[in-house]
């Protein structure tokens, strides 16, 4: 997962990229409404941990940027305050969920987690595409009832391409994905290539088909069409 923390209390901010982190989440941070807008305004995350009560700003209207520009992002907004009003109002603006503090990192994990499959899986924990089975658990991957092993990064490309599957994603956005914002992506798409071939080598060799397809000067599609 690619996660956005939106939090200006330092401790807090640290000890949920540390969690997320741990658990192999791409983690970026911002600790005021300026920067926050910055990074929603032209990256993509899987889900933004947002609070509302921030430098400059208010949560909220993060929330509905998002929505004005038909951004997919999930959101889930955390807040000191439990007021029924905020709670609506967010849910109302796009928001997916409302946790309010203090809450356990658990428990965030959770509802983070399930926010991103309700959005890309279906919210099931088990993902089929015809001979490829994902076991969202326990990260296993299947083909054709053969347990294939792949690399962290691997595994997560695979996901994207899947939860993105028939749509042309970029070499940048998939950069993004794997690495961070932070991710000098420039000049060289080597670490792609090279994660996309050992995928490819890998689902054949167990009996599967290749679905990358490349879109020449664009990046690349999953698809059985």
């Amino acid at each position: 997962m690619k996660i956005l923390i939106v939090e200006d209390e330092t401790g807090l901010r640290d000890s949920i990229e540390a969690y997320f982190t741990g658990s192999d989440s791409i983690c970026e941070t911002a600790n005021d409404f300026t920067s926050a807008l910055a990074k929603v305004s032209v990256y993509r995350y899987d889900c933004i941990i947002l609070d509302l009560t921030l430098p400059h700003g208010n949560g909220l209207n993060i929330v509905k940027h998002l929505k004005e520009n038909n951004h997919n992002d999930g959101v889930l907004i955390i807040s000191a305050k439990d007021s029924l009003d905020d709670r609506l109002t967010g849910l109302d603006l796009g928001a997916d969920d409302y946790l309010t503090k203090p809450f356990h990192l658990s428990e965030l994990k959770s509802r983070v987690t399930a926010i991103v499959r309700r959005r890309s899986f279906n919210g099931s924990n088990n993902l089929k595409f015809n001979e490829i089975e994902i076991d969202l658990d326990a990260k296993a991957v299947k083909v054709k009832d053969a347990v294939v092993k792949f690399t962290r990064k691997e595994y997560s490309l695979l996901l994207y391409f899947i939860a993105n599957k028939g749509k042309v994603v970029s070499k940048s956005a998939i950069a993004e994905h794997l690495w961070g914002d932070s991710i000098d992506i420039a000049d060289n798409f080597d670490f792609i290539y090279s994660h996309i071939k050992n995928i490819r080598k890998k689902l054949v060799e167990a009996g599967g088909n290749d679905y990358i397809q490349a879109a020449y000067g664009m990046g690349y599609k999953f698809t059985d069409a």
